[in-house]
């Protein structure tokens, strides 16, 4: 996995609304978009399905910042890839969902996780690369192109399939259920924004 720094600095022309969005931001190119967009804080965003939406609350999740980077490519027709991967979820490989895991006597749990294919190279924007392990996360069990509009209802439908598959192949989990088990993960993401 590659931070923002993997993104080519391609000088972003006019040609249309996301373009015009991160122009009044000063961005000029790609990798300076892609800078942008790493600084600012993980949240949920009220309305994941306006392209804009990142700029506008200036916060975001790997769902919503990456799809409004691949917008941008889009518009600049730049081959980059929105890529949606699932991978097991733990202390080290994602910082700060390790407490909610210990609480309910799990080491690992499936996450879905949206990032870019560009220039041959997975690129997160997300993460603290730069400061960790840049391979912690790049054992995904599942990865697959997705465009923009299916980074809600299609992602979250995928996940819970995986985390049905998942709880299957755990016997020991017992007596947990699929909302159970997501209620958990929400706690874990919860963790991700303190």
């Amino acid at each position: 996995m590659h931070s923002w720094e993997a993104l080519n600095p391609v000088t972003l022309r006019p040609v249309g609304p996301v373009t015009a969005a991160f122009s009044r931001f000063g961005m000029k190119d790609l990798r300076s978009a892609g800078q942008y967009i790493r600084c600012l804080p993980y949240g949920r965003n009220t309305y994941p399905e306006d392209p804009l939406i990142v700029l506008t609350e200036e916060r975001g999740t790997c769902s919503t910042k990456h799809a409004l980077l691949r917008r941008l490519a889009t518009e600049q027709g730049l081959d980059i890839a929105l890529v949606l991967g699932i991978y097991e979820m733990n202390e080290q490989n994602t910082p700060g969902v390790g407490h909610a895991l210990r609480k309910y006597g799990f080491s690992t749990l499936p996450e879905a996780h949206c990032y870019l294919r560009a220039f041959g190279k997975r690129v997160d924007v997300t993460r603290a690369i730069d400061i960790g392990p840049a391979t912690a996360m790049l054992h995904f069990l599942h990865e697959e192109d997705i465009t923009p509009a299916q980074i809600t209802h299609y992602k979250t439908a995928l996940h819970q399939q995986f985390l049905s598959w998942w709880m299957a192949d755990h016997s020991e989990l017992g007596g947990w259920t699929l909302a159970d088990v997501w209620a958990i993960r929400e706690e874990c993401i919860a963790g991700l924004s303190g």
